[in-house]
């Protein structure tokens, strides 16, 4: 006979049907993918993924890997905390790389010095206005305001327009994209001062990374709004019939992720010390495929921040992983690609799992 402990109403709760929490299911696979690269290691290159062979370096770990593994993931993970909320309710966005590249350029340009090595720096976007050595303030309200814009459209023409997410944020995705390329006909913008540099310096994108993931991780669990964004992904009707105002919701939404999406633009500008119209090429899906992998469900209502962080791990260890085994990069966009697919397939499995279940 099956244990069984009585709740409310002579409701039963079977211990047998409760669900392996997704962010568990994440974990262990992110460790069985470490541990495959570690064989791997042995087998073809006769040397460690994890650990330090070298006599010259101290330590059992190898620390500098594990930098480079978060490292490689903190900019993209910032938008995939953005785009991990737009998809719990639902939604989809596809627009945030593109919005990394306008940000970036625009941003950029209020950001550059005003001398180059002693010699003015003629090149300057706003050299003759004399918009140049400006207060770090300045560039990253621009950048803010920037990606809070395209949030905020993204948000009302979904919300208002009923236009389908897709649609709206693939408009937003190529006119972002446009915009990227017109701001400066097509030329990088270079040459930050040394404050704007220092954003992108270091293990500063990780740590702006871990604060923003603490911070909406909270957000989504303890407060209202995380109650309200759960709430409209596993039924919009149900929430704007218990008094949820659904559309300015969905609209800040969409504003916090396209916000997000300019303090990546920002980071990652800082950090190449440059600026290009195709900077973000190919983010969203990257971000979309963390949050995925990470148990964000597609039909919205399931996922979390900490869910989103391992999967963001999962691809810097494997794009790591490749490197060290000295495969070509063509092969790691393979990969991506084959990840991509599988986390969708993965989400299908799950909710199809997840019916059964609760038929039974």
């Amino acid at each position: 006979m099956t244990d069984t402990t009585h709740g409310i109403g002579g409701l039963t709760f079977d211990p047998k049907k409760r669900a392996m929490p997704p962010e568990l299911g994440v974990a262990i696979a992110l460790v069985l993918i470490t541990l495959a690269f570690e064989a791997l290691g042995w087998l073809l290159m006769n040397d460690s993924f994890l650990f330090n062979t070298r006599d010259t370096v101290d330590g059992i770990f190898n620390v500098a890997r594990l930098k480079i593994i978060i490292l490689q993931v903190s900019i993209i993970g910032i938008i995939a905390i953005g785009v991990t909320q737009v998809i719990i309710t639902g939604g989809i966005d596809l627009s945030s790389g593109s919005v990394v590249g306008a940000t970036a350029m625009i941003a950029m340009s209020f950001a550059q010095a005003g001398e180059i090595y002693g010699n003015p720096n003629d090149r300057a976007v706003f050299f003759e206005q004399g918009l140049v050595d400006l207060p770090l303030i300045m560039p990253i309200i621009v950048g803010l305001a920037c990606g809070l814009l395209a949030g905020l459209i993204n948000g009302l023409l979904i919300a208002y327009t009923k236009i389908p997410p897709f649609i709206a944020t693939l408009g937003m995705m190529v006119a972002a994209r446009g915009v990227a390329k017109w701001w400066t006909k097509g030329q990088p913008v270079s040459f930050p001062t040394d404050s704007y540099a220092a954003l992108g310096a270091g293990m500063t994108p990780v740590f702006i990374f871990a604060g923003i993931a603490i911070l909406f991780g909270l957000a989504l669990r303890y407060t209202v709004y995380g109650k309200h964004t759960y709430a409209i992904g596993s039924s919009e009707d149900a929430a704007r019939m218990s008094g949820i105002k659904v559309a300015r919701h969905k609209v800040l939404v969409y504003a916090l992720a396209g916000l997000l999406a300019g303090v990546a633009a920002l980071v990652l500008s800082s950090k190449n010390l440059t600026a290009q119209a195709g900077m973000g090429a190919m983010y969203e899906l990257d971000a979309i495929a963390m949050a995925v992998i990470g148990g964000v469900s597609l039909s919205g209502g399931r996922g979390s921040i900490t869910g989103t962080v391992l999967g963001a791990m999962i691809f810097g260890v494997i794009i790591s992983g490749f490197t060290f085994l000295k495969l070509d990069a063509y092969y790691q966009e393979m990969v991506k690609g084959a990840i991509i697919v599988g986390a969708v397939v993965l989400d299908q499995w799950r909710q199809r799992r997840t019916s059964m279940r609760a038929a039974k």
